[in-house]
């Protein structure tokens, strides 16, 4: 039986809208650019830093985000940025007695963010505040470690196969692929537990276990 829930952040509970349209604003190109570039990188299965790289190689990503922080272009999350399905699901699955957590690869500052928009959950984590990031064995360690139940009972949500659901099942904890976003909806999942369209599907399928 599953006794929690954790979830992904980026192109789970967040659209990236955002994020690449800031650096598209950072890098002086136009958005629809930065757009096709990242799909482009996604398509060829590299990390979609190199998105970046491409428009200006050899940059340091890591210098080059402090100086948008430093000049107000920093994270930025707020209601608009969460995909219409995230409070209906969460609320379900805690009403249903589940609890809920989300973690995902980001720093302190989106975890801050994410605690100030009041989400329906019990607990809200990041790389940043771990320090160590997925696909890492220690990062689902940290998540078996911090939901509640044995790894077996704790179910991890997110889109992308390589980062999310692979390492979870290998972690030993249950593993649900979302459909959405450039990669969830062009990667399969053939070792998630489910795969799902919509957040909201995840309380009936919990439901419908045997106890």
């Amino acid at each position: 039986m599953i006794r929690a829930v954790v979830f992904d952040i980026g192109e789970t509970l967040t659209s990236d809208t955002r994020y690449w349209a800031g650096w598209a604003r950072w890098l002086g190109v136009p958005q629809h650019t930065m757009s096709a570039l990242v799909g482009h990188v996604l398509a060829h299965g590299l990390d979609n830093a190199e998105a970046v790289r491409l428009i200006r190689p050899g940059i340091d990503i890591a210098a080059e985000w402090r100086a948008r922080h430093a000049a107000g272009q920093g994270d930025h999350i707020e209601e608009s940025d969460l995909y219409p399905d995230v409070r209906p699901a969460l609320r379900q699955l805690r009403d249903a007695g589940v609890w809920v957590g989300i973690a995902g690869n980001q720093n302190r500052e989106v975890a801050e963010l994410l605690r100030g928009l009041d989400l329906p959950a019990d607990a809200i984590a990041t790389s940043g505040d771990w320090g160590v990031s997925k696909p890492s064995p220690g990062f689902f360690g940290r998540i078996a470690a911090w939901a509640p139940g044995a790894p077996q009972q704790i179910l991890y949500v997110g889109d992308h196969p390589a980062n999310d659901i692979t390492p979870a099942r290998a972690a030993g904890l249950r593993a649900a692929h979302l459909r959405r976003g450039p990669i969830g909806l062009t990667t399969p999942a053939p070792d998630a537990d489910w795969t799902v369209d919509s957040l909201t599907d995840l309380a009936d399928l919990i439901d419908r276990q045997p106890r």
